[in-house]
């Protein structure tokens, strides 16, 4: 199986506009190089596994959506978990008002 670097660049693209950051955002929170993540976004750098992970931890996903184009993990829980984890407050309130919901109805 060969490795689609300009793919993978352009999930991690599309999962920080999905998010509204910047990418000197996501570069600050995965603690890496000014326009490194630029230069991997347009396939032009080849990212380590280990910044491929802490690029996912920063847009909250999994290091297998960039690799692989979908969730891997089939564990529901564990992927609600993952989508909540680094919610602001005010989200993160929103979301458990509506789990109760969900879980009273």
């Amino acid at each position: 199986m060969e490795i689609d670097y300009h793919y993978i660049g352009k999930r991690i693209s599309q999962r920080r506009h999905e998010l509204g950051l910047k990418q000197s955002t996501v570069e600050e929170k995965a603690g890496i190089g000014y326009k490194y993540l630029s230069n991997i976004e347009r396939g032009i750098s080849i990212p380590s596994i280990e910044v491929i992970i802490k690029i996912a931890s920063a847009l909250n996903t999994t290091p297998d959506y960039f690799l692989l184009g979908s969730y891997v993990n089939t564990d529901k829980t564990e992927l609600m978990m993952m989508l909540v984890r680094n919610l602001p407050s005010e989200k993160f309130d929103t979301a458990i008002s509506f789990l109760k919901w969900l879980n009273e109805n």
